[in-house]
């Protein structure tokens, strides 16, 4: 049947070569998580240790005050830079915890991080400039800078330095390039980038007139060491973009609520981005979003219990054993582990360990190729079942080995 107005599908040979190529072609490396998927949707029961989705759900006063706003009246058009009552509250949070003196004027609210993610580009970057990202990155890092125009080159890490970038990969990348994406603490890895690591980050960026995006979405969730926010260091106040989320650290996925944190500047020319792609974010979310940071570090701490708790599981488990060893879980909701003593790439251990186990977990390859032979496990499910998902995955390992 043609319905009306139906194009014939050599319309499609039209489109942008931009949008048809966001993802890069080929394989996006998530076989094994839409595999669990289908099995979970066909009744099997799964153990779920794919993606990085509380197993609580938004904290009931959080929504009590969505629905309090919403119910008075602020679901018309907010102001699309954001209330300026969220972002001096925003404000406030980064000059409390960075010591960089911030207002308003540096803040733009975004319908989360993954938008903060794709203005922050289109700010910096245009059409054919080179964009540095490390690799492992978070899936949607490569699509994101193909999305703005520009193109995605990564900077491989080792397990052997615990997946932490050196200024060297990094100045060796440099030359040509416009932008500089850093995640820390870091998905997939789990790994906080430390000073050293961070100053050199600054330097190159320095040397080789890089802005620096820091997309730090987990910075409520750090089990060892200190988080660090590069715009704090000398120099890169007015080179850095600073990505955040009500996300990760208030259990708000869902709500798609964030910011950008950088120069005035910048901000205002986000702001005109702003106004002709999203026109903003709900006054009744901003809202809501304002009482949860009012509420402090409390109810931070709060949904970020759960995983502190699985990560000392995590150590507790693998202690004694020499199949699988972890990459320093040092923050986020994840445990990178290195499986590669077993002789299989981390795609054919998930995938073996899916249909042996029924627990799904996401090969390293998925987040590029520097985490070939690992897999990362995302802490999201009760103690008690990822204990004992933990248990039998170590058996799984082992058993690959005799």
């Amino acid at each position: 049947m043609t319905y009306p107005g139906a194009q014939s599908s050599d319309a499609f040979m039209n489109l942008s070569t931009r949008i048809t190529n966001i993802t890069g072609g080929g394989s996006d490396g998530w076989g094994v998580f839409y595999r669990a998927r289908q099995m979970v949707a066909d009744g099997m029961p799964v153990t779920e240790l794919t993606i990085g989705e509380h197993d609580i759900r938004t904290h009931p006063d959080i929504l009590d005050a969505m629905h309090k706003a919403a119910r008075g009246g602020h679901t018309g058009y907010a102001m699309v830079p954001g209330t300026d009552s969220l972002r001096n509250t925003i404000a406030a949070r980064i000059t409390e915890r960075t010591g960089v003196p911030t207002s308003k004027d540096n803040v733009l609210v975004t319908p989360g991080g993954q938008a903060a993610l794709f203005a922050a580009h289109n700010a910096v970057c245009n059409q054919g400039d080179t964009a540095l990202y490390i690799d492992p990155y978070y899936a949607t890092y490569p699509g994101t800078i193909r999305a703005i125009g520009a193109v995605p080159q990564p900077v491989v890490t080792s397990p052997d330095t615990a997946f932490q970038p050196t200024g060297a990969a990094i100045a060796e990348a440099a030359p040509g390039a416009k932008s500089l994406l850093i995640n820390t603490p870091n998905n997939p890895t789990g790994v906080v980038y430390n000073e050293q690591t961070l100053n050199e980050i600054a330097d190159v960026c320095e040397t080789h007139d890089l802005w620096l995006i820091s997309d730090e979405v987990y910075d409520t969730q750090i089990w060892e060491g200190t988080h660090i926010s590069p715009r704090a260091l000398p120099g890169m106040t007015n080179r850095t973009l600073v990505v955040g989320s009500m996300s990760k650290s208030h259990a708000m996925t869902g709500s798609r609520i964030g910011w950008i944190c950088g120069p005035q500047d910048v901000i205002s020319h986000l702001i005109n981005l702003s106004t002709h792609t999203t026109y903003g974010v709900p006054g009744f979310i901003q809202d809501a979003a304002e009482f949860a940071l009012d509420e402090g570090t409390g109810l931070e701490d709060e949904i970020a219990a759960p995983f502190r708790r699985r990560r000392e599981l995590t150590v507790k488990a693998l202690a004694g054993q020499n199949v699988i060893r972890a990459v320093p879980v040092q923050g986020a909701m994840y445990a990178m582990l290195d499986i590669r003593a077993t002789g299989l790439s981390g795609e054919a251990f998930a995938n073996a360990l899916l249909d042996r186990e029924n627990i799904a977990v996401m090969p390293g390859e998925s987040f590029g190729q520097a985490a070939a032979g690992h897999i990362r496990v995302a802490m999201t499910v009760d103690d008690d079942s990822y204990a004992q998902a933990l248990q039998k995955l170590i058996e799984f390992a082992q058993d690959q080995c005799k």
